[in-house]
């Protein structure tokens, strides 16, 4: 009886965890692939069922989760080899809503994230336009925000758009509650701190990078932005002041997040060969697959291997007219094994044109890294896989395009330079402040920094100390305007896409010294060069098996995220900007 004791009693070995970890990974990958096909057929065919399936399936992989994270629990602080080690941090930081242990409240949790998504999905406004009254989703009253540059009708979309999030305020803070007695049972502080782990260093100095990336890129923002508003007080007059935030509604945008929208409303030199791709889109007569097929054409001519025929058979590409939907565009492998579709309601605009690719590299990261463990089929960090498509769309080019047989490359010229320029600033530079202030507001949150009784109004402080943005009318706490951002009721972090913005001008930036080009960065293009798909995908296939610094390395040679690359390629801007702002007084 004593030996059999001390054999029970025996420390867990090396061979243990693998054994452990081994089994961990198949039975993860079972269960999110049944989690994550609830949840694709639940986001393209929204009903109380699909709600109930995705919930269910939702609730059975927390409660695998949970009980993985404890079996882990016996060889923390163990000598385990890199593998192992990085292994048992991703199981921790897999979730980012974790459970708790108590099981009624991980079935309230799984049921919580289910309503907050549905919510979204099935918003909708009608708004006054003309003699008509128009109802619309999402997606037709951001195309309205886009087109419709009339003050009024745009402060109405707004208003109503943003209703959507005011109900979700008393669940959203229940379900911050829940997750954050998940993250504690896990051994974090909080969720912000579970948050801010997966980045290869302490959550402080993870903060402190991005403020230090924030710091290498303000001066180009506030530049933009001072130009932007001087345009839009002289178009709305008193509407849009001569000083301070700018209101929200009129950016063209949602969420003011990005301002392409209003390109013709502050284009630098009017009629100076800027390319109008909607346009050339609509009379090339692209269906939403002929688009995809051109985004899917960028990476093969790199090298990568096309796209599975089921890719197109199960992607949902338009909005359907006989169902409910979530529109919001994104990217999948529901059976982590190539399984992969892409969920957009695609129109024929240079906008979706760059969604596409942008959700192209998240399927072809996909690809490289689907052979590895599930635990490690993921980003080297989550910046990462945002930046990869996006990577490749800074090389649509007017050269690109040209070969496309989309448009004509004209002559180069000065004046065509900054409106090209401008125009890609109105989408990278602006969205940069949003970036990083979606999860600061977030990570308060979680911490109890800001309570329910001030999320609206810290949320607008946020907004204005970064963006210099306002609400077009007064808010209040009866409002939740974060609910009304995707990102929010679906529990996705935010930082990754500032830090994708950063990463895609670095890689580009790689790419384009591999594919031996000399010129400015912003005339670079990769399109069909084999060594710079080479390094890409040599990236690509370490999934997140290594520190991301590691990844970064495999393209650029760097180890440290640099925004240095960004205002490179922005350069001829900036200096335009700083002449044409010489005596205004610039800030928010």
């Amino acid at each position: 009886m004593l030996l059999l004791s001390l054999f029970l009693l025996a420390a867990p070995t090396e061979a243990d965890a693998r054994a452990f970890f081994e089994r961990a990974n198949k039975e993860l990958k079972a269960s999110w692939t049944v989690r994550d096909k609830a949840a694709y057929v639940n986001a393209t065919y929204i009903t109380d069922d699909s709600d109930a399936l995705a919930a269910a399936m939702s609730e059975r992989s927390m409660e695998l989760m949970a009980k993985l994270i404890k079996e882990s629990e016996k060889f923390r602080g163990m000598k385990l080899p890199p593998d192992l080690e990085r292994q048992m941090l991703l199981l921790r930081i897999a979730d980012t809503f974790p459970p708790p242990d108590d099981a009624a409240a991980r079935s309230e949790l799984a049921q919580l994230a289910t309503e907050l998504s549905s919510m979204y999905g099935k918003g909708e406004h009608c708004f006054q336009k003309g003699k008509e009254k128009k109802c619309e989703k999402l997606d037709g009253l951001g195309k309205e925000l886009a087109t419709n540059h009339d003050e009024a009708i745009a402060k109405d979309i707004w208003v109503g758009w943003h209703k959507t999030g005011a109900q979700m305020r008393d669940k959203y803070a229940r379900e911050v509650e829940l997750a954050n007695a998940g993250a504690r049972a896990l051994g974090f502080k909080d969720l912000s701190e579970l948050w801010k782990s997966g980045y290869d260093m302490p959550p402080a100095a993870f903060e402190a990078e991005t403020d230090r990336l924030w710091t290498q890129l303000k001066p180009l923002y506030e530049q933009l932005h001072c130009y932007v508003r001087g345009k839009l007080h002289e178009k709305y007059k008193d509407k849009v002041p001569a000083d301070g935030p700018i209101p929200a509604h009129v950016l063209g945008n949602m969420w003011a997040q990005e301002w392409a929208n209003i390109y013709d409303l502050v284009e630098p030199y009017k009629g100076a060969g800027t390319v109008d791709v909607s346009k050339a889109i609509v009379k090339a007569k692209w269906d939403p697959v002929t688009m995809v097929k051109k985004g899917e054409a960028f990476f093969t001519s790199l090298g990568f291997d096309p796209l599975p025929p089921t890719f197109y058979t199960r992607s949902q590409f338009t909005r359907p007219k006989d169902r409910e939907v979530v529109c919001h565009a994104s990217a999948w492998d529901v059976a982590y094994d190539n399984d992969v579709r892409i969920k957009m309601c695609i129109q024929p605009t240079e906008e979706d044109f760059i969604t596409i690719h942008h959700e192209l590299g998240h399927i072809f990261y996909y690809q490289r890294y689907f052979k590895l463990p599930v635990l490690f089929q993921a980003g080297a960090n989550d910046g990462f896989h945002e930046g990869i498509g996006d990577t490749l769309a800074l090389s649509i080019t007017p050269a690109y395009l040209d070969k496309l047989g989309l448009v004509k490359k004209g002559a180069e010229n000065d004046k065509a330079l900054i409106n090209e320029q401008m125009k890609a600033a109105l989408e990278k530079i602006a969205f940069l402040p949003f970036g990083l202030l979606l999860d600061r507001w977030r990570w308060e949150v979680f911490s109890g920094r800001t309570t329910k009784a001030n999320y609206n109004a810290r949320f607008w402080e946020l907004r204005k100390q970064y963006q210099g943005v306002a609400p077009p009318v007064a808010r209040t706490e009866a409002d939740f305007d974060p609910g009304a951002k995707y990102h929010i009721p679906a529990n996705v972090p935010y930082t990754r896409y500032f830090l994708a913005r950063i990463l895609q001008f670095q890689f580009h930036r790689g790419l384009c010294k591999a594919a031996g080009h000399t010129g400015p960065l912003h005339t670079c293009s990769i399109y069909g060069n084999a060594a710079a798909g080479a390094k890409l995908k040599a990236m690509l296939e370490l999934g997140a098996s290594q520190p991301w610094p590691k990844a970064l390395a495999a393209v650029t040679g760097e180890s440290a995220m640099d925004a240095t690359a960004l205002v490179d390629y922005f350069e001829p801007l900036m200096g335009w900007l700083k002449k044409e702002n010489t005596g205004k007084s610039c800030g928010y």
